[in-house]
């Protein structure tokens, strides 16, 4: 064939054909793999969030799902205070952990253990005090000793303190200064004794026999003063006060009747219930109250009981 005329067909030799083909299939994968990439990147931008807690386009985000009593689902992270999510956990270094910061977390107390139940009853035997005392108010010194009924938990020494303050109080009996009154020693002569003693051991000394009143009544037997271990433990639903105060109540009540004192009654509505009354019994409309007198030394005083 001369020389410049065509056919209108290429001869390519096998080589080259292979070479042309691909460059075509080249060609296609990065015409496809742009198409993709465009795709995935306009899908991230509409999932993105926006500001507002939804997405780029306006569509809200899926709320997360809460456990049915109101708190956070079970499993999830949320702190106890206030229900804010703790931050994720930082990427381990190597380096050891800084521990937290901030007091311990708080732990529950143990439940206080019940008081223990008032004996009804005891040994009949009793202990007494060890301690003495001195000289208290201005009259003539009538003195005295405290002894406890074995098994009854009340420490003769500890119980006879307590009696020693009620006696020595300004809104006592040593108000009156026609009265004094002096802790006796071990061994030595007294005028009157204050006992200590479990219902039962009460009852048999002070001879109740009214049914409302037993295992629940103080007395003066004789020139003994008869404190029911039941009242000095836990006072009387009739009295409004700390069980101290009912403590005051008994002793000046019946150390009242060994000075001579009869019973009183309540005097009005909303005053102040004489001391030698039986509160006990009820306040008829008086306040519990546990002294002869009061701040001023002013006698409390109530109509006479025949």
């Amino acid at each position: 064939m001369p020389a410049g005329h065509s056919t209108g067909r290429s001869r390519l030799s096998p080589r080259a054909r292979r070479r042309a083909e691909r460059r075509k299939r080249l060609r296609r994968t990065i015409i496809l793999g742009s198409a993709a990439l465009a795709a995935v990147s306009a899908t991230a931008y509409a999932m993105a969030p926006g500001e507002d807690g939804g997405t780029a386009d306006g569509r809200p985000t899926a709320a997360r799902p809460d456990g049915q009593d109101g708190g956070p689902a079970e499993g999830s992270d949320a702190a106890a205070q206030g229900g804010r999510r703790s931050p994720a956990p930082a990427q381990s270094s190597g380096a050891p952990s800084t521990p937290p910061s901030g007091p311990p977390a708080a732990t529950t107390a143990a439940p206080a253990s019940p008081a223990a139940p008032v004996p009804a009853t005891g040994t009949g035997a009793f202990k007494a005090s060890a301690a003495s005392g001195a000289a208290q108010g201005k009259g003539p010194v009538r003195r005295w000793r405290i002894e406890v009924e074995e098994g009854s938990g009340v420490d003769p020494d500890s119980a006879a303190r307590s009696v020693e303050a009620i006696l020595g109080d300004p809104r006592g009996w040593t108000r009156d200064p026609a009265y004094g009154f002096q802790l006796a020693g071990p061994g030595q002569p007294v005028d009157f004794t204050v006992k200590i003693a479990t219902p039962t051991t009460t009852d048999r000394l002070c001879e109740v026999a009214t049914p409302e009143l037993i295992g629940e009544t103080n007395c003066r037997a004789g020139h003994t003063v008869v404190v029911n271990l039941k009242r000095w433990k836990e006072g009387s639903p009739q009295f409004s006060g700390p069980v101290e105060e009912y403590r005051a109540l008994i002793v000046n009540h019946e150390v009242g009747h060994e000075l001579g004192h009869e019973h009183e009654t309540c005097p009005g509505p909303g005053k102040p219930a004489p001391a030698m009354m039986q509160q006990i019994k009820g306040l008829l409309g008086c306040k519990s109250n546990a002294w002869p007198y009061d701040a001023n030394g002013t006698y409390l005083s109530g109509p006479h009981v025949p």
